[in-house]
């Protein structure tokens, strides 16, 4: 099949908060086919991408033969060298990926496949759920057995004293044989990093979160020791299997995130896994309960562990999606139906 219109939609969103999101949150990318499928990814960089992905993209996309996932491999290999003067990382990545996802999403509708099937098949029948969020006694009755909570750094002895806070409390509801991680987005320096990991060594925590930014692998990679057997974990704010690589090349990470909807889409996800085998590093993609993820962590080596946010189960939210696979007891798993078995709500476009 040859591919005949390419759209990126930002959603009419009213439930995301005022943050570099208000502008720049997730794109619905529509891709049409001459046999009359159609396919829908989702990726980042909001306003941003949906330009990308309207002009340059579909310029190059539009005609393009899709019958295989080599094709998909072979466009994604395309736009990520035609994008490289403004691309390589952040907004033309987040693009690309919701591009990725929506060929996947068509391909399997043509094949009348699910993704997982695309890709290899479930080895996973079902996936373990960690939530993140704050209403502990709610995921408790919900069934999870394994939660991730934020805490931002607030500076001087308040702020271990919030971490600990957070995690002893957690782990009276949880129980001492659940999985619990803090995620920190990047506010915590080096020295807080060890401290917490002295403070917080008798909750048995899992992993930190992002404890540095990006950049600084060098220093990821000396507190892996520092503070083990607490794991070094991050990702999502990498890029591509280039990007991974890198990490991997410096042993900065314990435990790999990428966020499929930004770091290149399932074909990115599939080198990001293959190289991290390579090198013997966990991966737990970041949103990995959403249909984007789940389907790569069903067909491939990535840890039997998703994270499921509590944006998911507010009554109040942004139904982007219809269909979407919700856990039960603490456990997911995506539908045999073709692509990735979501359809769009069109009320919020």
């Amino acid at each position: 099949m040859k591919i005949t219109e390419v759209k990126a939609i930002y959603p009419k969103y009213k439930k995301i908060p005022v943050s570099w999101r208000t502008n720049f949150w997730q794109i619905v990318v529509r891709i049409e086919s001459d046999n009359g499928y159609v396919g829908f990814g989702f990726g980042g960089g909001g306003i941003a991408s949906e330009a990308i992905v309207n002009s340059h993209f579909r310029d190059l996309l539009i005609g393009q033969q899709v019958d295989s996932i080599f094709d998909i491999q072979r466009i994604w290999d395309m736009l990520y060298d035609a994008s490289l003067p403004y691309g390589r990382k952040g907004i033309a990545i987040m693009a690309l990926s919701g591009v990725d996802l929506a060929l996947y999403d068509l391909l399997g509708k043509a094949l009348k496949e699910p993704v997982h099937q695309l890709i290899g098949g479930k080895i996973k029948d079902e996936v373990d759920c960690y939530v993140t969020g704050s209403d502990l006694e709610n995921f408790f009755k919900l069934g999870f057995n394994a939660c991730k909570l934020s805490h931002r750094w607030s500076g001087g002895e308040s702020g271990f004293e919030d971490a600990e806070q957070k995690i002893s409390t957690a782990r009276g509801i949880f129980g001492k044989d659940a999985k619990l991680m803090l995620d920190v987005y990047m506010s915590w320096d080096f020295d807080v990093t060890i401290e917490m990991s002295r403070r917080l060594s008798k909750y048995n925590v899992f992993w930190f979160e992002d404890v540095l930014t990006p950049d600084d692998l060098g220093q990821q990679s000396k507190l892996k020791s520092l503070v083990a057997p607490i794991l070094i974990a991050g990702g999502e704010h990498e890029f591509t299997h280039h990007g991974f690589q890198a990490i991997a090349d410096s042993d900065a990470l314990d435990l790999w995130q990428p966020d499929i909807t930004w770091c290149g889409g399932i074909t990115a996800g599939v080198r990001i896994v293959e190289i991290a085998n390579q090198f013997g590093v966990p991966v737990s993609p970041h949103r990995g309960a959403e249909v984007w993820a789940l389907h790569l962590i069903e067909a491939s080596d990535c840890l039997n562990l998703a994270e499921y946010h509590q944006d998911h189960i507010v009554s109040e939210r942004d139904e982007v999606w219809i269909q979407e696979p919700v856990p039960t007891d603490g456990k997911i798993s995506s539908s045999s139906e073709p692509g990735f078995g979501v359809e769009l709500n069109e009320k919020i476009l």
